[in-house]
C-alpha cells in the first residue's frame, strides 16, 4: 500500500512521521516548501507536486487547510487527470456538505472517496491516539483499517460522508466553547483577587471540570501561547463553519457567535498562529 499525505502543518507532519515510524510506504508534499525539510531529513520521500504525490500512490491522505485549498489543488489541471482508480482520505476539518460535495466530483472523476477526520492534538498523532471519525461505506472503513489502526485505538465508522465532519465540528465546538468559557471564569477569578489554586481546587472536585481547562491553565496564567498544538486561526475557520453549519440546522448560535468575535479579535490582534488557548488575551485584556 503506496500512500501519499498532502499537507504537512502541524498535525499533518506528526501523521507522517507517525504513519512512516510504523513502516507504512508514505510520501507527502505540501505546498510551502520549507515546511518538507524536517521529514525529508528523516528519509520521508518527498513529491515535487501534488499531481505527482497522487499519480504515484494508491491512497492520498489529506491534511489542508480547508476546502478551497483542496479544491485548488484536487481539481487543478494537473492535478484532476490523475485521480482515475486513486482513493482519496479527507482528514482535516471541513463543512459535512463541502466533504459530500468533494465526494460526488471525486466519484464523477472516477476515484474513490470518504472522510476520516481526527480529534487530539500533537501528542495524541506522535502516539497513535488520536480519536479517527470515518465517514463513507463500510467497505471502505475495513479496506484502509491498516492505516487508521496506526493513527488511534478509538477508530470509529460513524456513517455516510458528511456525518463524521459533522461530528467533527460538534467537537471542536466544545473546543472554543469551553476555552472562552473557562477564560471568563479564570478572569473573573484573577480580577477579583482569588487564590487560582483554590477556583482549580474546587472545579475539579466538580462536575463542571473538564481536562482541557489544566491543560490550557499553565499557558493562560503565564499569557504563554508559544508552541501552539492549534493555532488561533484554524480555530476561527472552525468556529466559522460551525456556525453556517449550526444556521443551516436551524439551530440558534448567540453563543457562539460570540466565541467567533472573541477568536477574530485574537486574530487581529496578532494571535494568529499562536495556540488557540490565546483567545484568553481577548477575553482577558491585559
Amino acid at each position: 500500500m503506496k500512500i501519499a499525505l498532502l499537507g504537512t502543518g502541524l498535525l499533518g507532519a506528526e501523521i507522517a512521521k507517525r504513519l512512516f515510524q510504523q513502516q507504512m510506504d508514505i510520501t507527502v508534499w505540501n505546498r510551502t516548501a520549507e515546511k518538507l525539510q524536517p521529514l525529508a531529513a528523516l528519509g520521508i520521500p518527498v513529491a515535487a507536486t501534488a499531481a505527482q504525490a497522487i499519480a504515484m500512490t494508491d491512497v492520498t491522505i489529506l491534511m489542508l487547510a480547508d476546502a478551497p485549498a483542496i479544491r485548488e489543488i484536487l481539481f487543478a489541471e494537473s492535478t484532476g487527470t490523475t485521480l482515475a482508480g486513486k482513493t482519496i482520505i479527507q482528514m482535516g476539518t471541513i463543512a459535512p456538505q463541502e466533504s459530500q460535495t468533494l465526494a460526488a466530483e471525486i466519484q464523477a472523476m472516477g476515484g474513490d472517496y470518504l472522510e476520516a477526520p481526527v480529534l487530539g492534538s500533537l501528542g495524541e498523532a506522535q502516539q497513535g491516539n488520536l480519536i479517527v471519525m470515518v465517514g463513507g461505506q463500510s467497505a471502505q472503513f475495513a479496506q484502509w483499517q491498516p492505516i487508521f489502526q496506526h493513527l488511534g485505538q478509538d477508530v470509529r465508522f460513524i456513517g455516510n460522508v458528511g456525518q463524521a465532519a459533522a461530528l467533527k465540528l460538534a467537537l471542536n465546538q466544545l473546543i472554543g466553547s469551553l476555552t472562552v468559557a473557562f477564560s471568563l471564569s479564570l478572569g473573573i477569578v484573577q480580577k477579583q483577587g482569588i487564590d487560582v489554586n483554590i477556583f482549580m481546587e474546587l472545579l475539579r472536585n466538580s462536575a463542571l471540570y473538564a481536562k482541557t481547562f489544566d491543560k490550557k491553565l499553565d499557558r493562560m496564567l503565564q499569557r504563554d501561547f508559544t508552541a501552539p498544538n492549534f493555532p488561533t486561526q484554524h480555530l476561527l475557520k472552525d468556529v466559522r463553519l460551525i456556525l453556517a453549519t449550526a444556521q443551516q440546522l436551524d439551530l440558534r448560535t448567540e453563543a457562539l457567535q460570540g466565541v467567533a468575535i472573541l477568536a477574530e479579535n485574537a486574530v487581529n490582534s496578532g494571535d494568529a498562529l499562536l495556540d488557540y488557548s490565546a483567545i484568553f488575551n481577548a477575553v482577558v485584556p491585559r
